[in-house]
């Protein structure tokens, strides 16, 4: 009678959305946030590594998609979501923490930005695969009306071609504001790739080829750590501004580590650790395309991180004899 009672007491549970390590009071299981990006997933699974070589905590992975991760850490199904973009959920955001519900960790690397991008030999020459130099001025939008022709779109000769995101982001429509509103509507023409897969491809086909090409992108991402680009730059960001034509640079973006507060009340011991980690645009982009060259297995790239990386996590640790396990494990 009383194994029947607890598998019908498990079964409600399972069914209200609670995770089976939930159940488990004080049993050092730590759940992520799996959300459906490869930054994150990325993020995850280095943190994930120190807590249980270092703190003999038990990693688990819950996915989801991206609002339903965020209600499932107010709620305590997940422990950590270790990206967190915040300006993108703020009333979520600012609900959850002003509530004391979530706690912020601070953030996991510098503002994340988005914009157009070229790649740098256009500017600067590549002599290891013979490229000359092209746009030795190009800086900034405004440059690209002397340059406009260096892009030229061969479908319309008469305008350059500016690889746009795809139909139905808030990016598609926002960057033909922007060229509305940086008067290069006679310069350049924005080209629907059809898909972010269809975006990236296009970049990485000419940047293979040694030609000019710009587009619209943001960081992290694989492609961002494979090619050597460079945003070029717009106007500062101005909120005025932005609300009336989106005539200056996008917002950057507040990316936080956020952990579960009633969670983390009951595990002070790795708020060092939570509240240093941080790393670079640079490094997660190089981590990204290490990843997607490798199986795109986050498990293998954070392991390949943390061996290039040892002096930098072993500041994270701040404890000479958990920096010693960790090492022995990385071996």
């Amino acid at each position: 009678m009383k194994r029947s009672l607890f598998v019908v007491f498990l079964c409600l549970f399972i069914v209200s959305g609670i995770t089976a390590p939930s159940l488990a009071a004080g049993n050092k299981t730590i759940v992520f946030g799996d959300l459906s990006w490869d930054s994150i997933q990325f993020h995850n699974r280095v943190m994930a590594f120190l807590l249980e070589e270092g703190w003999n905590y038990k990693a688990e992975y819950t996915f989801s998609e991206t609002m339903p991760g965020y209600l499932g850490l107010e709620r305590g199904d997940l422990d950590i979501i270790m990206e967190v973009w915040t300006e993108a959920q703020k009333e979520w955001w600012e609900k959850a923490t002003s509530t004391g519900k979530v706690f912020n960790a601070g953030t996991v690397f510098p503002n994340a930005a988005s914009g157009w991008y070229v790649p740098r030999y256009i500017m600067n020459g590549d002599k290891e695969r013979n490229i000359e130099a092209i746009t030795p001025d190009l800086k900034s939008v405004e440059d690209l009306k002397k340059y406009w022709n260096i892009f030229k779109n061969r479908e319309n000769p008469k305008k350059g071609r500016f690889y746009n995101a795809p139909t139905g982001w808030s990016a598609h429509t926002i960057n033909i504001d922007k060229i509305d509103a940086y008067g290069l509507k006679e310069f350049m023409e924005p080209f629907d790739p059809g898909s972010a897969t269809a975006l990236a491809t296009a970049i990485k086909a000419a940047y293979d080829k040694g030609e000019p090409v710009i587009a619209y992108y943001w960081e992290p991402t694989p492609l961002l750590g494979q090619l050597d680009m460079v945003m070029i730059e717009e106007p500062s960001h101005n909120p005025e501004i932005w609300e009336k034509n989106h005539g200056c640079a996008s917002p950057s973006y507040t990316v936080a580590k956020a952990i579960n507060a009633e969670w983390f009340s009951r595990n002070q011991e790795i708020k060092g650790l939570l509240e240093r980690y941080h790393m670079t645009l640079d490094q997660t982009n190089q981590a990204l395309a290490w990843m997607k060259d490798h199986d795109n297995s986050a498990e293998k790239a954070a392991l390949w991180f943390l061996k290039e990386n040892m002096e930098q996590w072993k500041g994270w640790i701040g404890d000479p004899e958990k920096v010693k396990t960790i090492e022995e494990k990385l071996k």
